[in-house]
């Protein structure tokens, strides 16, 4: 693991979506994912809502899931766990925050992953687990997991060098 400016982080490379499905799957084994908040950031077509689809899938959300762009958070749940994904892609005003609820959300139980939580940063806790996704090509790609807080960092321990 390498540490640096108080975060910690692991470079990793999946080379094709079974790798980011068998990644998704680790991650929901971690004890510590049922109540992390986890940041997804990656251009268009990265492959932020396949990984939180993957992942959703392998928690057990049954159905169809959709992704979050317009309503801007969907909330999911399994037996003893509370999901929710926001994609803050077209978030434009901090009283949205307020207004939707996020605050009480963010102080609960359960998962909350985010996708363009730039969009939010203000307004969001530090991200235990920050995955970032760059799209190599087709199918590659070049992620990079940064923990900022001490939950994230046991949870980047469950990868190898």
């Amino acid at each position: 693991m390498v540490e640096s400016a108080g975060a910690a982080q692991r470079v990793l490379t999946w080379q094709d979506e079974a790798d980011t499905e068998a990644f998704a799957a680790q991650l929901a084994a971690m004890a510590e994912t049922r109540n992390a908040y986890i940041t997804l950031h990656g251009d268009l077509g990265a492959g932020k809502t396949t990984l939180v689809r993957h992942l959703l899938r392998t928690l057990g959300v049954q159905g169809r899931i959709k992704s979050p762009t317009y309503a801007v958070v969907e909330p999911h749940e399994v037996p003893g766990l509370q999901v929710w994904h926001f994609d803050f892609y077209r978030f434009e005003d901090p009283r949205e925050w307020e207004d939707a609820g996020f605050r009480d959300i963010f102080a609960s139980e359960g998962l909350k992953l985010a996708e363009w939580p730039e969009k939010a940063a203000a307004l969001t806790p530090p991200a235990d687990l920050a995955i970032h996704i760059e799209a190599i090509d087709e199918t590659q790609r070049h992620v990079t997991l940064r923990a900022s807080t001490e939950r994230g960092r046991r949870m980047l321990q469950h990868w190898p060098q």
